[in-house]
């Protein structure tokens, strides 16, 4: 079989089903870049994930354009930058000519059986498609119980009722191609519990021997080096923050359970790659994996995400094609941003991108040597002051941009002599001339989102 991979971008459309491949998109919440094995994590166990990133495409500089569930489920879906699809809040669903141009649909109308498991995570339940899904496996909760019981009584992780899930889609088969997008809660919070992170019971030995590293910027000199308007006990990171690390010990046991639920999320990566194999699908099937948003695990003083720091913004990106190509293998430097998770799926397709969608296609974009993209937009205007001040930037890999919108003030960080942002340059006479080509870039980037 030839590998789309070697294909030009005009000869990348597909027309013979019998060729196309299946394609899994698995999200997971709240998981920060820097979560993974691969990542060069030293404590975290993703053996599984570990393995597909060795073998497919790993992405080192990979961003979400808004880092809140509901925007950034909607951004991977539609291709689109909040500032066009108008999901900015936890209610609000897709109208129904959105719909139709959401990359699963796309997909059903070429033929394509499409399935959704887990967390949708865009709409209230009242606004979920799921009448449009040939297999539809997700919770009407906004935010899902970890703890359930089955069908016999049982104890049962919500982790391991997504990973029944996906096994019975996958015994189901047609003469279709399929596309299944797997959602899952972990590793986020259980809101309203004190427990916060709520790991399944089988992982709670494990870490128990290590200690994890606290952050340089947890010093409360960073927190305390925030404008009034920011450093409030009503900001809702700070709020957080009190739930889960100020104290040492709440800090180890939250980052540990943090890291049993990426674990317990690995495990079911293993267990999805076994079944592909059993069912003779594992060599046609396309996976790629990301995180909707990242995670403060306590820098800067913060929990939660928001803001437009690297430990919010920045998420895992795995592209695995076992098919044969020259892209097996690669690790990837450029930006990649949610916003190109739906056009890289039509992609594999064949299917040509719509020009609703303003992210990339991603294996294309490496095939041709695109390296245009140098930074992008980011935005976030849930909610406002005091509780989550409203931000936008402009991120690149060496210069950031940020702006607090209702605050009129800004932050200039210089990512190549400061990666953990410690050091506001806004006003520093010798970043003058930056700050002025970053404004004008940021003004630029910011009309073409819309």
């Amino acid at each position: 079989m030839v590998s789309i991979l070697l294909l030009s971008c005009s000869e990348r459309k597909v027309t013979s089903a019998d060729i196309r491949p299946n394609i899994i998109f698995i999200l997971t919440d709240d998981q920060r870049w820097d979560a993974l094995g691969a990542m060069g994590n030293t404590i975290l166990k993703t053996p599984n994930l570990d393995t597909i990133a060795k073998k497919g495409i790993l992405f080192q500089n990979a961003y979400v354009t808004t880092s809140i569930c509901c925007t950034s489920r909607a951004s991977v879906l539609t291709g689109q930058y909040a500032a066009r699809h108008h999901i900015n809040d936890f209610s609000t669903g897709f109208t129904g000519d959105a719909l139709s141009e959401t990359y699963p649909i796309l997909l059903q109308k070429e033929g394509y059986k499409i399935g959704f498991i887990g967390k949708y995570g865009v709409g209230d339940a009242t606004t979920h498609p799921k009448e449009q899904f040939d297999f539809w496996a997700c919770t009407d909760q906004l935010q899902p119980e970890y703890e359930h019981v089955d069908e016999q009584g049982n104890y049962i992780h919500y982790t391991d009722v997504i990973a029944n899930d996906i096994a019975a889609f996958l015994e189901v088969t047609d003469e279709r191609p399929f596309n299944l997008s797997v959602s899952f809660k972990a590793p986020h919070v259980q809101d309203g519990d004190p427990r916060q992170f709520i790991p399944n019971p089988r992982y709670n030995s494990l870490y128990e021997d290590v200690v994890v590293p606290l952050p340089k910027t947890a010093d409360p000199k960073y927190w305390q080096a925030f404008p009034d308007f920011f450093r409030t006990d009503e900001n809702i990171a700070r709020e957080r923050w009190k739930l889960r690390f100020n104290t040492p010990e709440k800090y180890q046991q939250s980052v540990k359970n943090y890291y049993r639920l990426i674990t317990g999320v690995d495990e079911v990566i293993g267990k999805l790659m076994q079944q592909l194999k059993k069912e003779g699908l594992d060599k046609n099937t396309v996976i790629l994996f990301m995180g909707d948003n990242g995670m403060f695990l306590g820098e800067h003083g913060l929990a939660g995400k928001w803001y437009a720091y690297e430990e919010s913004v920045r998420v895992p990106l795995i592209i695995y094609d076992p098919r044969e190509g020259r892209l097996n293998g690669k690790i990837v430097d450029d930006i990649a941003l949610n916003i190109d998770i739906a056009p890289t799926v039509l992609g594999f397709a064949g299917i040509d991108t719509p020009k609703s969608m303003q992210g990339l296609d991603l294996v294309e974009k490496l095939n041709n040597g695109d390296t245009t993209r140098t930074s992008f937009f980011y935005e976030h205007s849930f909610m406002g002051s005091p509780g989550i001040p409203k931000v936008e930037a402009l991120i690149s890999r060496t210069i950031k941009y940020t702006r607090y919108t209702e605050h009129d003030y800004e932050e200039l960080y210089d990512l190549i002599k400061d990666p953990l942002e410690e050091y506001n340059a806004a006003e520093d006479p010798a970043y003058e001339a930056i700050l002025k080509r970053q404004k004008i870039q940021f003004d630029s980037l910011r009309q073409l989102a819309r």
